[in-house]
């Protein structure tokens, strides 16, 4: 049998430091789980910082940055700021130069895009507003094979989803559409089926119906539409049979507009809402910009760009400045640069390039400041799905 070794008991003194060292061990053990515990968590909040724009610790650099790509490419999208902070990408036109019915969401908090429904049918230069209850009103825009339609529809940021509502009166497509205080839209002329429209009508969420109300001055499509601060509509330029020097002004509470002129011939311009009630009026196949005070009526000079743009992107910045990006002079050549436009001076300078050359793109500000600017068409692959934010 193989001989066992006797058994050894330990001293009281001994027992009592075992155990002390045993105690050592486990707390020592333990000390170093629950740091590796931590550490894993700091990591991960740190990756998470470097790619969340929205996160308080982190902001992307001053100027342009490349962020994630749109799922798909498209140009002539609308893009709408939602309450909860994200973004609706919709619709606009494919590479292969159709319109598309797809849709995404862009989140600032993860800085990513992902799908969500489809609209009823394809649309390219359709209209998209924001309703006072959170929904988004789509309306008109080129159908497959090009032709206006007078259908629309609205987007349920709660389930995702795109449901039918009443048809326009008219097919529209590069119309306006602007979301009054009483919560009804406004929609305003348009490419329609027989020609450039001189009508307007009134979208009520309530009834999901439309109504003709009075009739613009001039027909006109490619135009602007800005909400004053007092309720009124100011629409400016556009293309009836040229560029258009003529703007109007809709009063909700007689249904009615009245005539005013610009300093300048402008399409595929931009309108910018300032902080203190005017309005910027920016290019338009010139290098100009002015400024319509809604007090007297009149338009002033506002300096001038470095270059003729049209279909550009515009934006409002913080502290009241506004940026200028990309376009075209001439319908060839695409721009990357971006200027500033300086609200105290009235003058434009220099501020950058993006990291591509766009026209047709899409610019929505963002709830911290952050300027979001999608797709747009490249001039080299076509219709593009880049995604760039600009940080002030």
């Amino acid at each position: 049998m193989p001989h066992k070794a006797p058994i050894q008991f330990l001293s009281r003194k001994e027992l009592i430091l075992k155990i002390f060292i045993l105690t050592i061990k486990a707390l020592l053990r333990q000390v170093i789980i629950s740091f590796c515990i931590l550490f894993t968590m700091v990591s991960d909040g740190y990756a998470q910082n470097e790619t969340s724009p929205q996160n308080p610790a982190l902001k992307y650099p001053k100027g342009f940055t490349a962020v994630s790509s749109m799922l798909g490419a498209r140009d002539d999208q609308t893009s709408t700021l939602l309450q909860d902070g994200r973004v609706l990408i919709a619709g606009g036109e494919h590479p292969q130069n159709i319109p598309l019915a797809t849709a995404e969401l862009y989140d600032p908090k993860t800085g990513k895009f992902t799908a969500t429904g489809s609209m009823s049918t394809a649309r390219l230069g359709q209209s998209a507003t924001l309703l006072a209850d959170g929904r988004v009103l789509i309306a008109g825009g080129y159908a497959l094979g090009k032709k206006s339609q007078s259908t629309a529809e609205l987007y349920d940021p709660q389930t995702g989803k795109f449901n039918i509502t009443g048809s326009m009166n008219k097919a529209r497509t590069w119309h306006t559409a602007t979301l009054l205080n009483d919560g009804k839209v406004l929609i305003v002329a348009g490419d329609g089926s027989k020609g450039v429209d001189s009508t307007a009508e009134l979208y009520d969420p309530a009834t999901g119906t439309f109504t003709f109300t009075g009739s613009p001055v001039q027909a006109r499509k490619w135009h602007t539409a800005t909400l004053l601060n007092g309720g009124r509509v100011l629409i400016t330029g556009g293309w009836g049979r040229t560029a258009l020097s003529s703007a109007e002004i809709y009063d909700p509470s007689s249904g009615t507009f009245s005539s005013v002129q610009m300093l300048e011939a402008r399409s595929g311009h931009t309108a910018t809402l300032l902080p203190d009630g005017s309005v910027l009026l920016i290019g338009g196949q010139t290098d100009t910009a002015e400024l319509f005070d809604p007090i007297s009526g009149n338009f002033i000079n506002a300096g001038s760009m470095s270059t003729i743009r049209f279909d550009h992107i515009a934006a409002l910045l913080p502290d009241g400045n506004v940026i200028v990006a990309g376009g075209t002079p001439n319908g060839f050549q695409i721009f990357s640069s971006v200027e500033l436009w300086n609200s105290a001076n009235k003058s434009f300078s220099f501020a950058g390039e993006m990291p591509f050359a766009l026209e047709w793109h899409a610019a929505t500000s963002l709830k911290d400041g952050i300027v979001l600017i999608t797709g747009g068409y490249d001039g080299v692959a076509n219709e593009s799905a880049s995604a760039v934010i600009y940080q002030p």
